[in-house]
C-alpha cells in the first residue's frame, strides 16, 4: 500500500500550482531583491491560508453540489480547482493517469448490471470442528501428579500430555505381573516332565496336565495384558503409574488438567487439534426452511461469517448441515457453516451472524464493493468525468453479495468508476478536511 501511494503520488501530482508553473504566469514575476522576494511568499503564504479558512467554515460538501459547479469553480491560484494539483481534492476530483491504471495500480471497472443474490441471515455461534479435534481423558480414575504442556502449545501425536496414579491401573499391572510369573512356572514345568516323558519318567497324564496348566497361565497372561490396554497402561510399568499421550497432532486448545486433582474416565481434561477449520452452528426460522432446503438442492450453499470482535472482515464458508430435528420450543432448526479460520481469528464461543447467499431473481445495477466508500456515514464512489480526472459522487446502496454491492441511485450504467485503488483516492480527497491542501 505505501507503494502504491508513492507511485500515485508521484504519476497523478504534476507541479501546476507552484509558482514557476505557466498556468500562473498571471503572477507577477519574482523581485531581484531577495527582501522583496521573501514579502511576496508571505503575501502568498497569507492569501493561502485565508482561502482555506474560507473553505473549512460553511461550505457545502462536494457530495451536494452538481459535477459542473464543481468543474467551473476557481482555486486561489487563478485556475480552475480541479486543474490545481494541490487544489483538485477541495472539490473531490482525482487525477488517475492512464497508465496508472495499465500498470494494474487502479482498477477502473463500469458499472453494469448483475444477477443479485439474496441475503438471509442468521445469528449463531462459533464452535469447534469436532472432525478435527479429540477430546482427551483419562481411561482409568487415578490423581494427575504431573502435565507436561501448556494450552496453546503445539504436540506431535504420541507426545506425552499428563501422568496419572491410578490404584485401578496398579491392581491391573498386579495382576499382569503375577500372571506372567505363574506362566512362566508352568512353561517350565511343561519342559520338564516333556524331558521326563522322552526317557519314560513320567506318565502322558501328568505331560498332558502339565500342557493344560501352560495354556491356562498363556491365557490368564493375555487377559492381564489386555485389561492393561484397555486403561491406557503399559504392560511393563510399575505402580499404577498412567501416561497420557495425545491421539493426534494439533494444538491445546483446552486444558482442565489441574495437578493434584481426580481424573475421570467420563471428564475429559485436555481438548486437542486444530482451529483452521471451524463450525458456526445458526439457528434457522422454520419459515425459512424450505427456502434453504431447495438452495441445497441446487448445489453448494455460500455464506459469509461476521462476528462483532473483527467488525470489516468476512469469513466466507458453505452451508454443510441442515439438521433433521426441530427445537419445539425456538422452532428453529440448526444449520452448520463450515468456515476456514488460517489466521486464527474466530475464537470457539463468539457470537456471529451469518449470511447465506441465495440465488435471487432478476437483475440490478452493481458495483464490486471495493469501489464502494463511506464518509461521515455517507456512501461514495469515484466515477470518471473526462479524461484523467475522477469526481467522488453520492450513491444510495442497496444489497451486498459476495463481492458485489447493489447500486440503487447515484451512477447509470455503462459509467466507469474506480473499484482497486479507491480507498487510496479517499484519503488524498480528505486532506481538506484535515486542512490540508494547498497550503501543504
Amino acid at each position: 500500500m505505501r507503494y502504491l501511494h508513492l507511485v500515485l503520488a508521484t504519476s497523478l501530482l504534476t507541479s501546476a500550482c507552484r509558482h514557476d508553473n505557466p498556468s500562473h504566469q498571471h503572477e507577477p514575476a519574482a523581485a531581484a531583491s531577495s527582501h522583496e522576494e521573501h514579502e511576496g511568499r508571505a503575501v502568498e503564504q497569507e492569501r493561502h491560508e485565508a482561502g482555506h479558512a474560507q473553505h473549512a467554515h460553511g461550505k457545502t460538501s462536494d457530495l451536494d453540489q452538481p459535477v459542473a459547479e464543481l468543474f467551473q469553480a476557481s482555486c486561489e491560484h487563478g485556475i480552475k480547482t480541479y486543474e490545481c494539483d494541490e487544489c483538485r481534492y477541495e472539490v473531490g476530483v482525482v487525477r488517475v493517469p492512464e497508465k496508472v491504471v495499465h500498470e494494474g495500480l487502479v482498477k477502473v471497472v463500469e458499472a453494469a448490471e448483475r444477477t443479485a443474490q439474496d441475503t438471509l441471515t442468521l445469528t449463531g455461534e462459533v464452535q469447534l470442528n469436532e472432525t478435527r479435534v479429540v477430546h482427551v481423558s483419562s481411561r482409568a480414575p487415578g490423581i494427575i501428579r504431573k502435565v507436561f504442556v501448556q494450552p496453546g502449545q503445539t504436540v506431535e501425536k504420541g507426545a506425552r500430555l499428563l501422568q496419572i496414579d491410578s490404584s485401578l491401573v496398579g491392581d491391573a499391572q498386579g495382576e499382569y505381573l503375577e500372571a506372567r510369573a505363574a506362566e512362566e512356572l508352568a512353561q517350565k514345568n511343561l519342559k520338564r516332565l516333556t524331558a521326563l516323558r522322552a526317557e519314560n519318567i513320567t506318565s502322558d497324564k501328568a505331560l498332558q496336565a502339565a500342557q493344560q496348566e501352560h495354556e491356562i497361565a498363556k491365557i490368564r497372561t493375555q487377559v492381564a495384558q489386555t485389561r492393561l490396554g484397555r486403561l491406557g497402561a503399559g504392560a511393563s510399568a510399575g505402580g499404577g503409574r498412567i501416561n497420557i499421550r495425545a491421539p493426534r497432532s494439533g494444538t491445546v486448545i483446552e486444558m482442565h488438567a489441574v495437578v493434584g486433582e481426580t481424573a475421570e474416565p467420563d471428564q475429559p481434561v485436555m481438548v486437542v487439534g486444530e482451529i483452521g477449520a471451524l463450525w458456526v452452528v445458526a439457528d434457522l426460522y422454520e419459515s425459512d426452511l424450505a427456502t434453504v432446503l431447495e438452495e441445497t438442492k441446487r448445489g453448494d450453499v455460500p455464506a459469509i461469517v461476521l462476528v462483532k470482535a473483527f467488525a470489516s472482515r468476512e469469513f466466507p464458508g458453505k452451508v454443510s448441515l441442515v439438521s433433521s430435528v426441530m427445537d419445539p420450543r425456538s422452532r428453529t432448526v440448526k444449520l452448520r457453516v463450515d468456515v476456514d479460520n488460517p489466521d486464527s481469528l474466530l475464537r470457539p464461543g463468539m457470537f456471529a451472524r451469518v449470511e447465506l447467499l441465495l440465488s435471487g431473481s432478476g437483475k440490478v445495477l452493481a458495483l464490486p464493493r471495493a469501489a464502494v466508500l463511506e464518509d461521515e456515514g455517507r456512501s461514495f464512489i469515484f466515477q470518471q468525468h473526462d479524461g484523467d480526472y475522477f469526481v467522488r459522487r453520492p450513491v444510495t446502496v442497496g444489497r451486498r453479495w459476495g463481492d458485489w454491492i447493489e447500486i440503487r441511485n447515484g451512477v447509470s450504467a455503462g459509467k466507469r468508476v474506480v473499484a482497486d485503488g479507491s480507498f487510496l483516492l479517499k484519503s488524498d480527497v480528505l486532506r481538506s478536511k484535515m486542512g490540508a491542501g494547498c497550503a501543504d
